[in-house]
């Protein structure tokens, strides 16, 4: 399968990253979701390094992204991402547990595509992950 197939999620805790995969099924969301549990696991993945050196090329259709995570943090894996040509127009939305101005802001000012504050309530997680996931899945429109 092509990467641009793909989700890939990047977050250190397996019960979010469960939950966003289940919320994502639960929402339609029909690609196949890559999980990885660390930053420089992110960045191999998109620039096709170590272990995913023999991925189909292709970046992935959206990078859902936790910010603090193990190896390289997201905001370095997001800043990474956007200064390469290369991978620069792949959306990629942080979800955080962090509800702090700084982290929203310095997401954006690394041009994020989207930053939503993870939710405590399964429901509204739920809600807000499967919205997310078909906004950039079906709604929005990458070239032919």
């Amino acid at each position: 399968m092509n990467a641009s197939g793909y989700i890939l999620l990047a977050d250190d805790n397996p019960t979010d990253a469960e939950l966003t995969i289940r919320a994502l099924e639960i929402g339609g969301v029909k690609q196949q979701v890559v999980w990885v549990q660390d930053g420089e696991a992110a960045l191999d993945f998109v620039f096709r390094r170590g272990v995913y050196g023999q991925r189909a090329p292709g970046n992935p259709r959206l990078m859902l992204l936790d910010l603090h995570m193990p190896k390289i943090d997201g905001l370095d894996v997001l800043t990474q991402i956007k200064d390469d040509p290369r991978t620069r127009a792949t959306p990629i939305v942080i979800m955080s547990s962090s509800d702090q101005i700084c982290d929203m802001e310095r997401s954006y000012e690394r041009y994020a595509n989207g930053y939503i504050v993870k939710p405590v309530d399964f429901g509204e997680f739920t809600e807000h992950v499967s919205l997310l996931g078909r906004y950039w899945t079906t709604v929005n429109r990458t070239g032919p």
